[in-house]
Parts: structure tokens; C-alpha cells; sequence
């Protein structure tokens, strides 16, 4: 088993992040690890998410299934390559309210019988990781964007 993550201090409501951080559609124009995705925050639905290395470029596509919706406290889906054991993947985003704003806990625990072999996908996206909540951060704070409500 591997797990990675980053953190990031939002100056802002957990409410606010959570719009931004699943409103899927609007990824493209700010998130550069998952450079596109669709689907809805609940649980049991399949999300189409395609992410981006840093570096290389390299992009894959991958359908995980929403585990957990909390609004504005977590969000976790699975993924897995193949058949369950092989190449699983859980992925978090935990919200916390704390000094006036919102910590961001993003991480990702990677299990299976590829996960030793997989350092050239697991290695680069701890990278990722802090690409995507660097730019959750400056997406949230920007006052020039608003959030699109949620229904």
C-alpha cells in the first residue's frame, strides 16, 4: 500500500470550496491535474475524471465510484485498473473549518499487487496533488469567479 497527499489553507468557507471542488464541469478552466471531468458529488455514480502528469503530459481517463459525499466536509471515490486487487486507488478531499477559513486535506491510498511497479503514475502525481490544490486554493479566493450554485 502507498498513500499520498497534500494540504492547502483556503481563506474561505467550506461551503465555498465544496462548490468549486465539485462542480466537475468547470475543472478544465482551472484545475491542472484533473484537466476535465463530469458527474455529480453522490454517492454510488461513476465519475469520468481525466488527469494530466506533470512533466511528461501524459493523460488517462478513469471512471471511479463515489464512495463518500458530505457536503462541505469530504468528498472520496475508488478507482481501480482491471479487477479489484490489481490497481485500486481511494481518493479523498477532506474539508475542515479552522482559522477563519477552510483547511484541504487531499490524498489518495493506493492498493494492490501493481502499486510496487506503479511509481512512474504514483511518483508524478504528488506533484499533481499540489498542482490541483494550489489552484483549488487561487480558484476559491479569486473574487472574479463566483461559484455556479448547486442544486
Amino acid at each position: 500500500m502507498r498513500r499520498i497527499s497534500s494540504a492547502v489553507h483556503i481563506s474561505a468557507p467550506a461551503e465555498q470550496v465544496w462548490a468549486v471542488l465539485t462542480d466537475f464541469e468547470r475543472f478544465h478552466e482551472w484545475n491542472p491535474f484533473l484537466v476535465e471531468a463530469a458527474g455529480q458529488a453522490v454517492p454510488g455514480t461513476r465519475l469520468s475524471l481525466r488527469f494530466r502528469l506533470p512533466g511528461g503530459g501524459r493523460e488517462m481517463v478513469f471512471t471511479p465510484t463515489v464512495l463518500e459525499s458530505e457536503p462541505g466536509r469530504l468528498l472520496r471515490w475508488r478507482g481501480r485498473f482491471g479487477v479489484p486487487g490489481v490497481f485500486d486507488g481511494v481518493h479523498s478531499f477532506e474539508l475542515t473549518a479552522r482559522d477563519g477559513g477552510t483547511h484541504v486535506l487531499q490524498s489518495e491510498r493506493f492498493s494492490g499487487l501493481l502499486v510496487p511497479f506503479s511509481g512512474a503514475v504514483i511518483t508524478p502525481s504528488e506533484k499533481g496533488f499540489q498542482a490541483l490544490t494550489d489552484a483549488l486554493k487561487e480558484r476559491v479566493e479569486s473574487a472574479s469567479v463566483p461559484a455556479r450554485p448547486r442544486d
